[in-house]
């Protein structure tokens, strides 16, 4: 997106206007697409030039201080719900100006890929693909410029935080945005090819792009098909499955800004950054289980202790498995008051909800330990 089409601040733009940004939009993705071959789209490898043709020069453009410069003042929920429902918008556009590129007779282009010339694109198939390409870098940008508003670090050379991001764009994990509930939003007409569109298979391990291209090609076969009551299906599930996309995408990050939030607090707080991390451990091991939330909540108090503390324990670090003796001994060794590590074990114990019988055990024992130093 180099021209960010939602920075628009008026979402009540009218349509000619947003119409035209959004033709310019696809004129740069029919582009990018005569660049593409017969195998890029049978292999899926489409998606693997798309993101770095999407993310390289949007990532350098758009950061936390892009959307202040823009929305001084605002919070990042207010901006979130306005950047999504542009998106939505342009999406809902697009969809009609591309809704002609479903045929029955593209799904048997489709079909017939295979005999293709590996380096020639049918011209239906390239006119669908200008409908992909835009929804997909539309969706990226959207997640990208939401883990930006809500101060989520993403480095995208890095494989993990690459694949978090797109899992986050797409929903490709497991249905996520229908068992969320979200797809409330969603009319109840278009409710059923909605959960149709996310009910494909799972990619919960393949941290493959080309398999991620193939993936939501085939979602948007779903497309091809009679108008809806009139509409082009293709509007609809553009304008819904961003919609759905952008209200995934701020539960992911804005839980895990909340996270974030915790651990810059308790950090913050603590006299005994060394015991803390320890005392943390000892209660997420609790329970024997693991949250997402737990994990997330110490990964980032490790790298906050080591920036703001320079404290970097080794020795918990290659730890298996944590014996209590051990914190035990570590919290009698200190003196003074240990409130900020009382205070934090009850901060870990709620991190993801109410605390179980085991965490509070834990923070009991500690209780009167603490006392007695």
């Amino acid at each position: 997106m180099p021209k960010a089409p939602m920075d628009a601040a008026d979402i009540e733009a009218d349509d000619a206007a947003d119409r035209r940004v959004v033709e310019q939009e696809q004129d740069e993705i029919k582009d990018f697409v005569k660049g593409l071959s017969a195998d890029d789209i049978k292999s899926g490898n489409w998606f693997t030039k798309l993101a770095a043709h999407a993310m390289n020069s949007y990532t350098k453009k758009v950061d936390w201080q892009y959307f202040q410069d823009r929305y001084a003042g605002v919070p990042a929920d207010a901006i979130v719900d306005q950047r999504t429902k542009m998106a939505a918008r342009y999406a809902a556009l697009e969809g009609g100006l591309s809704a002609g590129a479903y045929t029955a007779t593209v799904a048997a282009t489709i079909g017939s890929l295979g005999g293709a010339s590996p380096a020639t694109v049918p011209a239906a198939v390239a006119t669908m693909m200008v409908d992909v390409a835009y929804i997909t870098r539309l969706q990226l940008h959207l997640a990208y410029d939401i883990a930006v508003l809500y101060r989520v670090p993403l480095d995208l050379s890095d494989p993990d935080d690459l694949w978090k991001l797109i899992r986050v764009a797409f929903t490709i994990k497991s249905g996520e945005a229908v068992r969320e509930g979200v797809t409330k939003a969603v009319p109840a007409l278009v409710r059923p090819v909605v959960k149709r569109f996310f009910s494909g298979e799972v990619l919960t391990a393949a941290k493959t792009l080309p398999v991620v291209g193939k993936h939501l090609l085939q979602r948007n076969v779903i497309k091809i098909g009679i108008p809806l009551v009139g509409v082009p299906l293709a509007v609809l599930l553009n304008r819904y499955t961003t919609l759905l996309a952008g209200r995934h995408a701020q539960a992911v990050f804005r839980n895990e800004a909340r996270v974030i939030e915790v651990a810059e607090g308790m950090t913050k707080r603590s006299r005994h950054p060394q015991l803390m991390l320890w005392v943390s451990w000892l209660v997420i091991r609790a329970n024997n289980k693991i949250a997402d939330d737990e994990a997330l909540l110490m990964r980032h108090l490790v790298r906050l202790v080591r920036e703001r503390h320079q404290v970097v324990d080794d020795q918990l670090a290659q730890l298996v498995d944590i014996d209590p003796a051990e914190v035990w001994e570590r919290v009698e060794a200190e003196s003074g008051d240990l409130s900020d590590i009382l205070d934090a074990a009850d901060r870990v114990a709620t991190v993801d909800g109410a605390s179980d019988a085991r965490e509070k055990a834990v923070i009991s024992e500690l209780r009167e330990r603490c006392l007695r130093v």
